[in-house]
C-alpha cells in the first residue's frame, strides 16, 4: 500500500538484518560490533592539524563549486605520483562522500529504461542507485572459485541493447576481490566494443595484498569512458570527513556539475583541506595503520579456517572484510547472524545483503584490534556452529 506523500520510489521495503543492526543490538552492552566498515583509527593528526590551520586562516566558506583550486590540483598530482596516471584539473570534481559521487554520477549518466551491469555480491548502494536513477541492475555472478572476480566474459552474455554502463569495484566490498591488469583489460575491451561508461569505484586503494592494485585509468582508452570514484574515508580513514571526488570525462563533470548546483553546493571546506594535505603528504602516516590493518586481516583469517564448518580464503586479497563461507553449518546467511549475535554477542553482516550469489556466506569487518576480533572468533567457534 502507498505511504502517504510517499514518493514510490522511496517506499520502504523489507529491513534487512544490516538495515536493522542497532536495533537488534539494544540492550546487549559487551556487543562486538563488526558490522561497520569504518576504520578505528582516529585520522592522522597532522592530516587534521593541516585542516585545522587552514580554517583558522578562512576556509569556513562555501568553496569554488568543483572544490577549492589546490585541493583540486592534490588529486591531480596524487593519480600522476602513485597511479602514473595523468589527468587534468578539468576531469575532477570534489563531492560529499563517495557515496554521493555514485548517486550523483549514476543521475548524470543513466536514463531511465537502461541497464547496467553490477557485480554480485557487491556494495549494496549501487544497485538502489541505479533504480532511483531509473536504470535497471543487471547483477552479474561471481564465485569464490574465482576468488570473486567478475569477469568480461560473464558480463558480455549479460549485455543487451539496453545496457549503457557497468559497475566495478577493486579491492571489493564485501569479497576483497582484486581485478588484476589483465582483468581490466578484458573489461575495458568489453566497454569499447559495446560503447560502455565504467563506473570504478577505487575507494580501497591502499588496500591490496594479494596483487598490487591497478586504476581502470591506467588502461589505454579508458580515461575518455570511465568514471572514478574515489574518498578519504578508507584510506585515510577519515569516514566522517565526508569527503569524496570523481575523476571523469569533462562532459560528465559538467553533469555532475549542473545537477549537484541543485543538491549540494560544493564539499565541505574543512574536509577538501584535509584532501589536499592527505593526497599531497599523507601516505607516510598511513603506513602504520595499512600495516596493523593487513595483520588483522592475515591473522582473523587464519583463525577463522581454524574453527570448524567455517572457512575463507587465505592469504586475503584486499580490503578489511573477510567474506566467511559459512556453508556447512547448515544455517542461512540471516540464520548464522541471528543466531551468533544472540549467543555470541557478535554482529556480522549477511552475505545475501549484498546480493543473490552472498547467501552462504558472512561478511566480517576487521574494524577492531586484532584482540577483539580473537576474541570474537573465540566466541563464535564457542557456540559450536
Amino acid at each position: 500500500m502507498k505511504e502517504k506523500f510517499v514518493a514510490k520510489r522511496a517506499e520502504a521495503g523489507e529491513p534487512t538484518i544490516f538495515a536493522n543492526s542497532q536495533n537488534l543490538m539494544a540492550g546487549m552492552t559487551d556487543v562486538i560490533d563488526l558490522s561497520i566498515g569504518d576504520p578505528d583509527f582516529t585520522t592522522p593528526a597532522p592530516i587534521l592539524e593541516a585542516a585545522y590551520k587552514d580554517s583558522l586562516a578562512g576556509h569556513t566558506h562555501y568553496t569554488a563549486y568543483r572544490g577549492d583550486a589546490d585541493a583540486i590540483q592534490a588529486v591531480v598530482d596524487y593519480y600522476k605520483r602513485e597511479l602514473d596516471v595523468t589527468i587534468s584539473e578539468k576531469n575532477v570534481h570534489l563531492l560529499a562522500s563517495a557515496d554521493y559521487a555514485a548517486f550523483i554520477t549514476c543521475f548524470a549518466t543513466i536514463e531511465p529504461g537502461d541497464e547496467v551491469l553490477i557485480p554480485n555480491p557487491s556494495f549494496t548502494c549501487y544497485a538502489d542507485q541505479v533504480v532511483y536513477c531509473g536504470g535497471t541492475p543487471v547483477m552479474v555472478p561471481t564465485c569464490e572459485e574465482n576468488n570473486w572476480r567478475i569477469s568480461a566474459a560473464d558480463m558480455e552474455k549479460l549485455i543487451t541493447p539496453k545496457t549503457r554502463a557497468l559497475f566495478i569495484n577493486s579491492p571489493c566490498n564485501p569479497t576483497g576481490a582484486i581485478l588484476t591488469k589483465e582483468d581490466l583489460q578484458e573489461i575495458a575491451d568489453l566497454a569499447v566494443k559495446y560503447d560502455l561508461l565504467v563506473i570504478s569505484d577505487e575507494i580501497y586503494t591502499w588496500y591490496d595484498y594479494a596483487a598490487p592494485f591497478v586504476s581502470m585509468l591506467s588502461i589505454p582508452g579508458m580515461a575518455e569512458r570511465t568514471v572514478v570514484i574515489n574518498s578519504l574515508s578508507k584510506n585515510y580513514v577519515a569516514t566522517g570527513a565526508r569527503m569524496g571526488w570523481i575523476v571523469a570525462p569533462e562532459q560528465i563533470v559538467g553533469a555532475v556539475f549542473r545537477l549537484g548546483l541543485n543538491m549540494v553546493y560544493t564539499a565541505p571546506a574543512f574536509g577538501q583541506r584535509m584532501t589536499k594535505f592527505a593526497l599531497n603528504e599523507g601516505k607516510k602516516y598511513m603506513e602504520p595503520i595499512l600495516a596493523d590493518f593487513k595483520e588483522r586481516m592475515f591473522k582473523t583469517a587464519e583463525r577463522i579456517n581454524r574453527i570448524p564448518h567455517l572457512h575463507v580464503q587465505y592469504p586475503p586479497q584486499g580490503t578489511f572484510y573477510l567474506f566467511v563461507n559459512i556453508k556447512e553449518t547448515g544455517l542461512t546467511s540471516d540464520e548464522f547472524v541471528l543466531t551468533v549475535l544472540e549467543k555470541a554477542h557478535v554482529m556480522l553482516v549477511p552475505g545475501q545483503n549484498f546480493g543473490s550469489c552472498g547467501e552462504g556466506y558472512v561478511r566480517i569487518c576487521c574494524t577492531v584490534g586484532l584482540p577483539k576480533l580473537m576474541e570474537a572468533m573465540d566466541r563464535i567457534e564457542a557456540i559450536g556452529l
